[in-house]
């Protein structure tokens, strides 16, 4: 009797200590599965915080307002040749277009006169003559006698007007003072110490206009061509002062609607003429300061930017504008673009995708020089 309660005490035993060892097993299992579990839902709570930054620094930075809000397309900027890169901070120039085939052509000092494909993808220089080394400060396309032409204004130097393979047709050289029926102009290249200040050129119905902003002999001029050959025409106005029709600094210059606008620098304004030199009048709403340099147009608008910025600004503005008021103010600064701080230039320009037409805008800054292409993104 004694020996069966026991086995049956020993049996009892072995019972209760397996249990309590399940037990404590199973509230370890319990304790690492909910740890693990605790553990991953940091882990991903973590997780989700690291993605909603990254998220926030990959939101697209973009400036302007109303119709035409852009951001810096980086993909196209990075389209500059690369073998053009070094002299990428030397380029002081600007932008034109031939509208037929969408081709846009430039100038990089040290490197050439290039092209630019429609997608604005591919850039190739054109032509061998070491003349289009020098700065191309101003540029414009244009057909006369049904044939493509390009011209460029070369600031202290020449104009030149070629073909579009790069073939020089006529260097025009400073004017010696007997060329033109204005006798302010007369005057000013008869002096000794006249400079020859060309800033830009443009065209309009056999007429080649030359801004003349970087002297004290503030003028437009004109060339014009007789048996394949271009010289110095009869109109030139303007000289410097503060009255309708004088500038101070006339440095971009843009044929529009059978006149002629110039971005009076120093003045801030853009000055309508019409192509015999009369003074029209002056574009409104442009915000004091604005140091404007150039204009172009595309469509219903015009573009046209500030050299440096104003106030607090991260980079010298571009303006949007009816011809009558802006409509929108782009602050390429605000982008985030390295280097571009001043503007020399921006042309507007369209580019085919998917069936349609979207606007960017080619920017050419100065003061280091900085090439960068904006897309609009409404």
């Amino acid at each position: 009797m004694n020996m069966t309660t026991t086995k049956l005490f020993s049996i009892l035993s072995m019972i209760g200590f397996s249990c309590t060892l399940w037990a404590q097993t199973s509230h370890n299992h319990d304790h690492t599965h909910h740890a693990a579990e605790h553990a991953s839902i940091a882990h991903n709570h973590q997780h989700a915080h690291q993605q909603i930054d990254q998220n926030s620094k990959l939101a697209k930075l973009v400036t302007g307002q109303g119709e035409f809000v852009f951001s810096w397309d980086q993909d196209l900027t990075a389209a500059f040749p690369k073998d053009a890169v070094e002299f990428e901070p030397a380029m002081h120039g600007g932008f034109n277009e031939d509208p037929e085939t969408n081709i846009v052509y430039t100038g990089i000092p040290g490197y050439g006169l290039c092209s630019i494909s429609p997608d604005l993808k591919n850039w190739t220089r054109i032509g061998t003559d070491e003349r289009l080394k020098d700065n191309i400060h101003g540029i414009v396309f244009f057909i006369h006698k049904g044939v493509k032409h390009l011209a460029v204004a070369q600031e202290g130097k020449r104009v030149l007007v070629l073909t579009l393979d790069g073939t020089i047709v006529s260097e025009i050289l400073k004017p010696t003072g007997s060329e033109f029926d204005f006798a302010p102009a007369n005057e000013f290249y008869s002096l000794e110490d006249s400079n020859f200040g060309v800033t830009d050129v443009t065209y309009l119905k056999g007429t080649i206009y030359v801004a003349h902003g970087y002297s004290k002999g503030d003028f437009v001029l004109t060339i014009k061509e007789k048996d394949g050959v271009w010289s110095w025409g009869k109109l030139a106005w303007g000289g410097k002062g503060d009255n309708p029709g004088q500038f101070q600094t006339a440095h971009g210059v843009l044929a529009h609607d059978n006149h002629i606008l110039v971005a009076n620098r120093a003045a801030g304004q853009v000055v309508k003429f019409t192509r015999k030199g009369k003074f029209v009048e002056t574009f409104d709403n442009i915000p004091e300061g604005s140091l404007v340099c150039n204009v172009s147009f595309k469509t219903e608008h015009f573009f046209f930017n500030a050299l440096s910025p104003i106030n607090e600004q991260k980079s010298a503005p571009i303006y949007a504008h009816t011809g009558e008021e802006l409509v929108s103010t782009i602050i390429p600064g605000d982008l985030d673009i390295p280097v571009l701080t001043n503007i020399h230039h921006v042309w507007p320009h369209f580019v085919e995708e998917n069936g349609s037409k979207h606007l960017y805008l080619l920017v050419h800054g100065w003061n280091k020089g900085k090439f960068a292409v904006l897309k609009l993104e409404k």
